[in-house]
C-alpha cells in the first residue's frame, strides 16, 4: 500500500468555527491553518489540518444533544439556572428572553439551532423587567425564564454598583433575585464583593509573609540555581514546548479547554481556559503545573492544587454555590 496517497488525501467537512487555533469534528480536533471569522465553514481537511474554503449552511446538528432554554444576552439559561454561552447566534439579535433550541457540539460547546415560538410568559417577563417589578406574583413562568429574568436584574444592579459578576458566582441566588427584584440583586452583589475583599486580605497577608527577608533570600538563591541549570541545558527550548503540550493535556483530561498561555517571570505561566461555560485565568509553575494563583477564592490553599485538579475544584465550588472568581480578563 502506498501510504503517501493516504496521507495526502483531502476531505471536505462542514464544521462550526468558534475562534482559536482549532476546530472540532465528530471524532478529532483539527488545527486551523488560517483562522477565519467565527461561523459555519466548509473546510478542506488534510491529515490533522483544516483550511477554511467558503461559508456554509449548518450541518450535522441532528442527533446531537438538544438543549433548550431562554436567552440572557448571548447566554442560554437552562434548568438549574445554568447560564452557558451560545455560539453562532443569528446576526440579528433575538428579542430579550427568547426561547431557543441549541445543540451540544462534539467539544461541549452550545451551538444555536433556532428560535422557538414564544408564549405569553416571555412578553409578560419583558414588561415586568421594563417596569422594574418582580416575578413574585407572576404565575406560569418557566424556571429557565425566571432565572434569565434574575440574571437580567443582577446585570442592571451590577452596572449601577460597579460590581462585576459571573453567572456561576450567583447561580444559587438568581431565583431569589427574580422574586425580590433590585434590592435582592444589590444584596447578592455586595455579598460577592465582600467575599472578594476577604480574599484580597488573605492574599495581602500572604504577601507580607513572603516579604520576610529570610524567605526572600532563600527564594532568590533557588531561582539563581534554577536559572543556571536552565541556561546550561541544551534542550531548554524543547522542554518549554513540551510544557505547553502538558498544559493542554492536563486541562483536556479534566474536561477543560486551553484558550491561551502567557509566560511570566520566575518560570511561571498564566493559563487561560474555558470550563463549564466560563473563562478562568490561573497562574501555575511552568515545570510542575502546581497552582500559584487559582484565580478563584481558595482561602489561601492555592498551592495544594494542580492545574489538572483545578477544574474539579471549580466544579465543586459551583455545585456548592461558593465560587468567587478573583482574576478577570
Amino acid at each position: 500500500m502506498d501510504y503517501r496517497k493516504f496521507l495526502g488525501k483531502v476531505e471536505s467537512e462542514v464544521l462550526p468555527y468558534f475562534g482559536g487555533a482549532t476546530v472540532d469534528a465528530a471524532s478529532r480536533r483539527l488545527r486551523v491553518s488560517t483562522p477565519p471569522a467565527p461561523g459555519w465553514w466548509r473546510f478542506d481537511v488534510q491529515g490533522r489540518t483544516a483550511t477554511a474554503r467558503e461559508p456554509a449552511e449548518p450541518r450535522g446538528l441532528d442527533g446531537l444533544p438538544l438543549v433548550r432554554g431562554h436567552l440572557w444576552g448571548s447566554r442560554l439559561v437552562r434548568e438549574g439556572a445554568v447560564a452557558e454561552q451560545v455560539q453562532l447566534l443569528p446576526e440579528e439579535e433575538p428579542p430579550r428572553f427568547s426561547p431557543v433550541r441549541t445543540r451540544r457540539w462534539h467539544d461541549g460547546t452550545l451551538v444555536f439551532e433556532e428560535l422557538e415560538f414564544e408564549g405569553e410568559a416571555e412578553g409578560t417577563t419583558r414588561l415586568v423587567l421594563e417596569e422594574g417589578r418582580t416575578l413574585a406574583e407572576v404565575k406560569a413562568v418557566p424556571a429557565s425564564l425566571r432565572a434569565a429574568f434574575g440574571y437580567a436584574v443582577l446585570e442592571s444592579a451590577s452596572h449601577a454598583l460597579g460590581i462585576r459578576f459571573s453567572p456561576v458566582e450567583v447561580r444559587g441566588q438568581v431565583l431569589t433575585v427574580a422574586e425580590g427584584g433590585p434590592p435582592a440583586a444589590e444584596a447578592c452583589l455586595r455579598r460577592l464583593a465582600a467575599g472578594r475583599e476577604a480574599q484580597v486580605r488573605v492574599m495581602e497577608a500572604r504577601l507580607r509573609a513572603l516579604e520576610d527577608q529570610r524567605r526572600r533570600e532563600e527564594e532568590a538563591l533557588r531561582l539563581r540555581a534554577e536559572l543556571s541549570r536552565l541556561r546550561s541545558h541544551p534542550r531548554h527550548l524543547e522542554r518549554q514546548a513540551q510544557g505547553m503540550s502538558r498544559v493542554e493535556r492536563s486541562l483536556e483530561s479534566a474536561g477543560a479547554r486551553l484558550l491561551s498561555t502567557r509566560r511570566l517571570g520566575n518560570e511561571r505561566l498564566e493559563v487561560t481556559f474555558g470550563f463549564m461555560g466560563e473563562r478562568f485565568i490561573s497562574i501555575v509553575e511552568a515545570d510542575t503545573l502546581q497552582v500559584v494563583d487559582a484565580g478563584i477564592c481558595l482561602a489561601g490553599s492555592d498551592r495544594q492544587v494542580t492545574l489538572e485538579s483545578l477544574p474539579s475544584v471549580i466544579r465543586e465550588a459551583i455545585e456548592d454555590d461558593v465560587l468567587v472568581i478573583t482574576r478577570h480578563a
